[in-house]
């Protein structure tokens, strides 16, 4: 079954930083939104695949420097929200459609926006 908007708020954080995952999942399962964490794009794909939709997605800037993974993201863009936290010294590729924030940033920040864009999409 696909997981819905309606039914609850999925967020993925992508990163291959364990801190970054581990960090931004913990700090939004204790504000009560269901976080996952995954390596890369391709773990992310697989979920995606087994019928887990995301409501967000938290995506490490360094995944949109794989051209392939680029153009698989903007796919999703039509349907699932992105918010990118990505590196002011070596920024990747625009995601059209998403949301980009620039390191250095505290964890605290980083699940303030996603709640604010939540609250947006909940509004809406």
């Amino acid at each position: 079954m696909l997981y819905s908007a309606s039914k609850m708020q999925v967020v993925f954080i992508v990163s291959r930083e364990w801190d970054l995952r581990g960090a931004v999942r913990a700090e939004l399962r204790e504000a009560g939104i269901d976080a996952l964490g995954m390596e890369s794009v391709a773990n992310m794909a697989a979920m995606i695949a087994g019928e887990v939709a995301p409501f967000l997605v938290v995506l490490d800037g360094s995944e949109l420097h794989d051209p392939e993974a680029h153009r698989a993201l903007e796919q999703l863009t039509a349907r699932i929200s992105f918010l990118v936290v990505d590196s002011r010294l070596h920024p990747a590729p625009p995601l059209p459609g998403a949301k980009t924030v620039f390191r250095p940033l505290q964890v605290k920040e980083i699940v303030s926006l996603v709640l604010a864009i939540l609250s947006k999409k909940s509004a809406s």
